[in-house]
Formats: C-alpha cells, sequence, structure tokens
C-alpha cells in the first residue's frame, strides 16, 4: 500500500504542475485570468470549492493533530504548496503502518 501512496505523490506532483504549465503557455506565461476560470461555470466550481474545502480540512487536522510537535506539521504543511494532491498522499504514505 506503501508503494501505492508514494505513486499517487508522484503523479500528485506531476499532474497539476502539468496542466498549470500548459495554462500559462496558452496565456503567454501570465497568471491573469487564472482565478476567474476557476469558477467559470457550476461544474467547475462545485469542483473547486469541494477540493478547496478538503483540503481546508485536512490543514486544520494536521495542525491540531500535530501542534505540539512543530517538526512533523513542517514536513505535513509543506506539501500544501504544491498542492492537496501531494498533501494527502504524503500524509498516508508517512503515516502508513502495515500490519
Amino acid at each position: 500500500m506503501k508503494k501505492i501512496y508514494f505513486i499517487l505523490c508522484i503523479l500528485g506532483t506531476i499532474f497539476p504542475y502539468y496542466n498549470l504549465y500548459k495554462f500559462l503557455e496558452l496565456n503567454n506565461w501570465s497568471m491573469e485570468g487564472f482565478w476567474r476560470l476557476l469558477y467559470e461555470n457550476y461544474a467547475v466550481s462545485m469542483i473547486s470549492y469541494d477540493l478547496s474545502i478538503a483540503a481546508l480540512t485536512f490543514l486544520i487536522y494536521i495542525i491540531y493533530t500535530y501542534w505540539s510537535n512543530p517538526k512533523k506539521i513542517f514536513r505535513y504543511l509543506l506539501p500544501f504548496f504544491v498542492g492537496f494532491s501531494l498533501a494527502l498522499p504524503f500524509y498516508l504514505y508517512d503515516t502508513y503502518e502495515s500490519n
């Protein structure tokens, strides 16, 4: 299972940044319009809010759980700079204990 989490960490980094690269390439390396497109229609808004709330919930959980251990908090907060698609698989990978 740990190998699957590791693969998801890699995919959670590559796929979002590939799409960001393609967006920037298409828009002359400008972020203009990025946030507007995030809520362009109801379907995209639904996914954006869903992921935003899930990521916020996980972030609050990490801070609450590891408040007494700043080294662990930093290790789990750092992947949020890449995105939730890396943060969650990384947390599962790092805390996985096989039976």
